[in-house]
């Protein structure tokens, strides 16, 4: 494994590129006073364990975007903010900066099938596959060797057992093993017909995905989720909320089928498929908040800490528990910002402050995506995004700050004050093979920093990585290790006490553009 390590050589090289004349960056000799604020003290432990559980807890049942769970969280939040002393700078004076999702999903009314005359049900007999409209109608022709390109398949209604993926293929990560199996083995399966002209693909579980096709439905049953007017997650990514794609246009329809039906379908029954979409708004929201610093100068530029609040709510059960709770997902990050406000309230840096959670992260950066495309501030006037995403787990010692290498790297000057912070706080390892663009997991691009570095604001994200519970019920506030995510939280703080009291703000790296 890929380390870089918060030595001395790492930091003064970076120092050597840039030139920065920040904060002091010899590991070696101890902080001066003024690098570390008193109110670096009030960043406590039981502070952080004591926000994690209520913000996690089941009462919480997730936090899913879009549902009344994620809009309780967000009240909770907001009401932390103003305990602190935070500043609202939501719409009309309120914590709440409120935005628009554009929901995309199979109608469970209007979807409807029949295999040999007998109703089928969607979601409890088929899946849908893609999340397009259909229509499929027409006799069944069973092909019981997918690899088989021998059989003509043009224009005609497949049905064939599922494929087993390659086990490299399979996730290793989110929801449960048999989910992962599922979903790999259907894209596998899928590959095998692409290009050959069918009209439509049963393809038909196996034992292990008919385990999940139960949790594959409650999943897919979501759709997609949008966000209308917003800023880029990737390059090539439309600003519009897009429009669904035609049947015509979507290719192949396909659908997952209960292994129960295999002896049907081997008969050449006569099917019919009607998929119908519904598409709909529903709100969600970022909640904003401010602390003004104390120059009267450079109080006019912020450092926005940045997280989100939500979560993926009730979903299937997994050993007895149905309840996504998200604890290090992202109530880490979310309890990391508490705690930082709570520091900064008391010792207010020169630059100002700014607190953003953002709301339906999970949904694909949406909050995010809508706030750096609306901001309740100047774009131009945030100096720096730090953004907090599950701190809390994995090994005690080693963390990743993801944006500290190329081409992920949008401000060396910005990695500097980080790694200074680093080694006066947690005194982390540091794993940079889940900041590479090879990593398999494209973690760079799964959290709410993205949409502000592509606008060249200088950015970084602060994270423990991915484990075993990531996007399952067991993800839960008992299993969180609070001295590791306490020291997480003191380097994040310290990083932006740096940044709120330089002289010069953090500069972008020349040429820098983010393409994955």
């Amino acid at each position: 494994m890929s380390r870089l390590p918060c030595s001395t050589s790492v930091l003064a090289s970076v120092a050597a590129v840039v030139g920065f004349a920040g904060p002091a960056l010899a590991q070696g000799r101890p902080a001066r006073a003024a690098e570390i604020p008193a109110a670096y003290a009030l960043i406590r432990e039981a502070d952080l364990k004591r926000d994690l559980y209520a913000m996690a807890g089941d009462a919480m049942r997730g936090r899913e975007a879009g549902t009344p769970d994620e809009l309780r969280a967000s009240v909770w939040v907001a009401e932390q903010l103003r305990a602190i002393g935070v500043r609202p700078v939501g719409d009309d004076g309120s914590y709440f900066q409120w935005f628009t999702m554009v929901r995309t999903r199979v109608s469970s009314v209007s979807t409807s099938g029949t295999l040999a005359g007998q109703p089928l049900e969607v979601w409890k007999d088929f899946i849908p596959l893609g999340n397009a409209g259909a229509d499929v109608t027409g006799a069944v022709v069973w092909v019981a060797n997918s690899a088989d390109t021998t059989i003509d398949v043009r224009g005609k209604v497949v049905a064939t057992p599922l494929v087993a993926p390659n086990p490299a293929s399979v996730r290793t990560t989110t929801n449960s093993p048999e989910v992962r199996y599922a979903q790999a083995a259907v894209t596998a399966t899928q590959q095998r017909f692409a290009r050959r002209g069918a009209a439509a693909l049963l393809i038909v579980a196996d034992n292990t995905a008919d385990g999940a096709f139960d949790p594959l439905a409650i999943l897919r049953a979501r759709g997609t989720y949008d966000v209308d007017r917003a800023a880029r997650r990737f390059a090539n990514q439309p600003t519009r909320a897009e429009l669904p794609v035609p049947a015509r246009q979507a290719g192949t329809p396909a659908f997952l089928l209960r292994g129960v039906m295999a002896a049907r379908l081997q008969q050449t029954p006569t099917t019919e498929l009607h998929v119908r979409l519904e598409r709909f708004e529903t709100p969600s929201t970022n909640i904003v908040g401010l602390l003004r610093g104390t120059d009267p100068v450079l109080r006019n530029e912020y450092v926005l800490y940045s997280s989100h609040q939500d979560h993926d709510g009730v979903r299937y059960v997994i050993g007895g528990d149905s309840v996504w709770a998200g604890a290090d997902d992202n109530g880490t990050g979310s309890v990391a910002l508490l705690a930082a406000a709570r520091a900064f309230a008391k010792q207010p840096g020169k630059r100002s402050v700014l607190f953003v959670y953002h709301g339906a992260e999970e949904r694909g950066l949406l909050g995010s995506r809508w706030h750096a495309a609306h901001p309740v501030v100047p774009l131009a006037q945030i100096v720096a995004v730090l953004n907090g995403e599950m701190m809390g787990r994995n090994h005690p010692d080693s963390a990743s700050l993801l944006g500290i290498q190329p081409p992920h790297r949008n401000s060396a000057e910005l990695v500097a004050m980080a790694l200074r912070a680093n080694a006066l706080t947690g005194k982390f390892v540091l794993d940079s093979l889940w900041d590479r663009p090879t990593h398999p997991e494209g973690w760079y691009f799964r959290s709410d920093h993205v949409p502000y570095a592509r606008l060249n604001v200088p950015s970084v994200m602060y994270t423990t990585n991915l484990h075993d519970d990531y996007h399952t019920p067991r993800d839960k506030p008992e299993r969180i290790d609070y001295p590791k995510l306490t020291r997480m939280t003191q380097w994040m703080y310290l990083t932006g006490w740096f940044v709120a009291n330089a002289p010069k703000r953090p500069g972008i790296d020349p040429g820098f553009k983010l393409e994955r």
